[in-house]
C-alpha cells in the first residue's frame, strides 16, 4: 500500500512544485486561446507572489513530492493573472487555488488528500465555507470536487478570456453562514 504524507512545503521544494504544476496543468494548453495561456501558465507557477497569501501544501507519494495546492485562510487576497475576478469570497470564507497531481499519481489519492487537508484548515481557520475554481476541461478534479460536497455557486463564476468560464464551486462548512 502506498504512503501519502501531506505538509506544508519548505523553500527547498518551491522548484519541485513549481513542475508538478507545469507537468499537471500542461495537458490544458490545447483547451485555452493562445493569448490566455502564457499568462495563465506564468499565473499558476508564481508561488512567490501567492506566498504571502496562502500556504503551498504538498503531497508526498511514496516519498516523491507528486502534487500540491495554494491554501487561502479567510480574509486572504487571492490573485488572478488579470483582473477578470476583481470580486471576492464573502467575508470570513477560506479557498484554494491550483490543485496540481502529477500524472504519475493520478488516481492515488493524493488530490483528495490535499483538498481535505484544505477543508480541514479552513475548519481549524473558523471559515463557514470553503471556495474554489475551476474550469470544464478539469471534469475529474471538479468530479472529485462534487463527490466531496461541493456545490456550484455562479455568483463567484468569472471570465478571463471571451471563450473561458471558470466556474466557482463552494463547501458550506457552518450551515448557518456562509452562503
Amino acid at each position: 500500500m502506498s504512503t501519502i504524507v501531506v505538509r506544508e512545503a519548505n523553500d527547498e521544494e518551491i522548484e519541485e512544485a513549481r513542475a508538478v504544476l507545469r507537468e499537471a496543468y500542461g495537458q490544458y494548453e490545447s483547451e485555452f486561446p493562445a493569448e490566455n495561456w502564457s499568462p495563465y501558465m506564468a499565473d499558476i507557477q508564481d508561488l512567490e507572489g501567492r506566498a504571502e497569501a496562502s500556504d503551498l501544501l504538498v503531497a508526498e507519494l511514496d516519498g516523491r513530492l507528486v502534487a500540491c495546492v495554494s491554501y487561502f485562510p479567510p480574509g486572504a487576497k487571492m490573485t488572478y493573472p488579470s483582473d477578470s475576478f476583481s470580486e471576492s469570497w464573502p467575508p470570513g470564507w477560506s479557498a484554494f487555488r491550483l490543485l496540481a497531481v502529477s500524472p504519475s499519481a493520478r488516481g492515488s489519492g493524493v488530490g483528495r488528500r490535499l483538498t481535505e487537508a484544505c477543508i480541514e484548515r479552513a475548519r481549524t481557520d473558523g471559515a463557514p465555507a470553503v471556495g474554489l475554481h475551476t474550469t470544464a476541461p478539469m471534469s475529474v478534479a471538479r468530479a472529485m470536487y462534487e463527490r466531496m460536497g461541493f456545490e456550484r455557486v455562479p455568483t463567484y463564476d468569472f471570465r478571463p478570456g471571451p471563450n473561458i468560464l471558470v466556474e466557482a464551486y463552494r463547501l458550506i462548512l457552518d450551515p448557518g453562514a456562509g452562503r
